[in-house]
């Protein structure tokens, strides 16, 4: 058993004793130079309390009063240390709270990202079919705001929108027509919302709550109606499936979520990060074969040419546009092709439009 000298502080009154301090196994013996026994202080009740350096001034844990130990002697400080939890000459403490600091800091890191990777996509993929109607609609007027903003680029003399002058009119009463009947067709427990508006890309895109937008540049490149209804079908399927919401909760996180559970829709910068996300397309490569299949199975349905997608498919296949949300991160055209036609009914199909009411749908941006 070690021992050495110390100064000892009864915490009750002013006196100053000089005393033995022993290292006993369960802590420290402290007597006096008579050997009269003091005080006992448990291993894992001593803490280090400030001094000089050359001095280990020693408290009791929890302690009302001011007691206390100093110990003088370099050595036997050292043994102190040793076995004192609390007490930390040597810096060992400090730099086992350190680590201790980095490793949960790591682990913490490492447990967001695992959430973010697999817990978000799951949440997700298991809130978004219990989703009320309402909401989905209410989100998708959220970010049909933000979705405008961007692709309204303000360089045009005409409005954003086509189908509202005089001379574009029947245009819009065309795609009105070839609408109603792929809606007959679909039964969707929510009205589709479908624009055209000035964009030079062959491209469309469908927003939560049934919002279509068609860009002029996929009518510009068409041949016949059947062509614009196939794409259009392709992105009711995508409204269909509710894929546009999943990716966006996907896509905006967990803050998102918990805003779309508090009905906070425009919080903050959610809402935008939402709307680049649907004009980048993150849908998988799965939901892009699934919106192939339900547009070729409801262009069936409407009596139209199914074949007529796969036709687009081939003609816009080699576009680098950006944005081009039918086509990004998609299967093999080819292969999408194939199989389109492979499920297109054989049977002869009915026009959708007469050729007076194509014309008319190809000026429907022309702005007189």
């Amino acid at each position: 058993m070690s021992s050495g000298a110390g100064i000892y502080f009864d915490g009750v009154t002013s006196a100053r004793r000089e005393v033995v301090v022993e290292l006993a196994p369960a802590g420290l013996k402290i007597s006096s130079r008579d050997g009269k026994s003091l005080a006992e202080w448990p291993y894992n009740e001593i803490e280090e309390l400030d001094a000089r350096d050359n001095v280990l001034r020693l408290g009791r844990l929890g302690s009302t009063t001011l007691e206390r130990l100093e110990i003088r002697d370099p050595a036997f400080a050292a043994e102190v240390d040793e076995h004192a939890a609390y007490v930390d000459r040597t810096g060992s403490l400090r730099q086992r709270q350190r680590l201790r600091v980095i490793v949960w800091t790591v682990v913490a890191t490492a447990s967001l990202l695992l959430v973010a990777w697999f817990g978000v996509p799951a949440i997700a993929a298991r809130l978004t079919p219990l989703l009320p109607i309402s909401v989905e609609r209410k989100l998708g007027d959220a970010v049909d705001v933000q979705v405008r903003g961007m692709l309204d680029t303000g360089k045009h003399d005409t409005a954003f929108e086509c189908g509202t002058a005089p001379a574009e009119i029947p245009g819009r009463n065309a795609l009105n027509k070839v609408m109603q009947r792929l809606e007959v067709a679909a039964a969707l427990p929510i009205p589709l919302r479908t624009s055209v508006v000035r964009r030079d890309e062959a491209n469309a895109i469908a927003l939560p709550g049934g919002r279509v937008y068609v860009f002029r540049g996929l009518i510009d490149k068409a041949e016949n109606a059947d062509e614009i209804a196939g794409v259009i079908a392709h992105e009711i399927g995508h409204v269909a499936h509710r894929d546009g919401t999943r990716a966006i909760l996907e896509g905006a996180g967990l803050s998102f979520l918990f805003g779309m559970l508090l009905g906070d829709f425009v919080g903050g910068g959610a809402v935008v990060f939402a709307a680049k996300s649907v004009l980048q397309s993150s849908y998988t490569r799965e939901a892009e074969t699934a919106a192939d299949s339900y547009g070729t199975d409801l262009m069936n349905k409407a009596d139209a040419d199914a074949r007529a997608l796969a036709n687009m498919l081939e003609k816009i296949g080699g576009a680098t546009e950006p944005g081009m949300t039918i086509l990004m991160d998609h299967p093999e055209t080819k292969a999408r092709v194939a199989a389109i036609r492979r499920n297109a009914a054989s049977r002869p199909s009915s026009p959708l439009l007469e050729p007076s009411e194509w014309a008319a749908l190809k000026k429907i941006c022309s702005g007189l």
